[in-house]
């Protein structure tokens, strides 16, 4: 139940903070003002990206802020319901996983163009079986697509020559499962079936078998464009087919007790 009508003002240009971080702290004020009490159903994401003058993306990484702070749960087909109020600690922000895909959009996107001068024929042979060992891990089809994915993204590191550029890009990948709000996204990219393109990663080869750095670093970049794609992707289609099945499971039980 909304307590007031009134809208909060515009954004302002974020300063420190991302602009996801400004609306989640702009709606932890409402939910701290009163605006939403426990219980409430936030208003829908296309509502709040009206009113904050933001995307919906913007509005979905504030949510799941939020969520891992535990103030909010995301109902499947439902929405997202206030579960606590915020304390008197400030609330803190993780790295969300659209964050550390352009961090690694950065990051790799040189580092192929670097590895492109200095990669080795047995690494580009370790490239191409771990494209091989990527497909049968799609076909597998139960979830567990990263060790040849992560495996891929090293061997390119490695083939730098540059113990620093391996280091950072191991810990990008670290945090995919470290950080509470990227786990939390990937883990439902997974739920909705999103795997390892395998198309864009023999890309990627193709550039480094030409010893290219400058097609190797857009091959890269295009790459984790679209993984930044995948991901929003995931997130909207697992509650649209989570919805759905709600939707039929409960038409089944509405036809099972018309018939008793």
């Amino acid at each position: 139940m909304v307590r007031s009508s009134a809208s909060p003002p515009p954004l302002s240009a974020p300063g420190s903070d991302r602009l996801y971080q400004t609306v989640a702290r702009r709606l932890v004020e409402a939910i701290a003002g009163g605006r939403y009490a426990v219980g409430d159903r936030l208003p829908a994401e296309r509502e709040l990206a009206i009113e904050f003058g933001v995307s919906r993306p913007t509005v979905r990484e504030a949510i799941i802020a939020l969520e891992v702070q535990g103030l909010v749960e995301v109902r499947v087909g439902s929405g997202a319901y206030v579960m606590a109020l915020p304390g008197n600690t400030a609330i803190g922000f993780g790295i969300s996983a659209f964050e550390l895909t352009e961090a690694r959009l950065l990051f790799e996107g040189e580092a192929a163009a670097l590895a492109a001068s200095h990669i080795s024929d047995e690494e580009l042979a370790t490239l191409s079986r771990l494209l091989v060992e990527m497909d049968k891990e799609n076909q597998r089809g139960d979830g567990l697509t990263e060790t040849s994915d992560r495996e891929f993204h090293l061997t390119i590191a490695r083939a730098t020559r540059n113990a620093a550029i391996v280091r950072t890009i191991e810990d990008l990948w670290d945090l995919r499962s470290t950080s509470p709000e990227a786990a939390l996204v990937y883990s439902r990219a997974r739920a909705a079936d999103v795997k390892p393109v395998v198309d864009e990663h023999e890309s990627i080869v193709a550039a480094l078998r030409a010893r290219d750095p400058k097609k190797a670093r857009a091959a890269m970049r295009g790459h984790l464009s679209a993984v930044m794609d995948h991901l929003l992707f995931a997130i909207e289609e697992k509650a649209i087919e989570d919805a759905r099945k709600a939707v039929k499971f409960t038409r089944e039980r509405y036809s099972r007790s018309t018939k008793l």
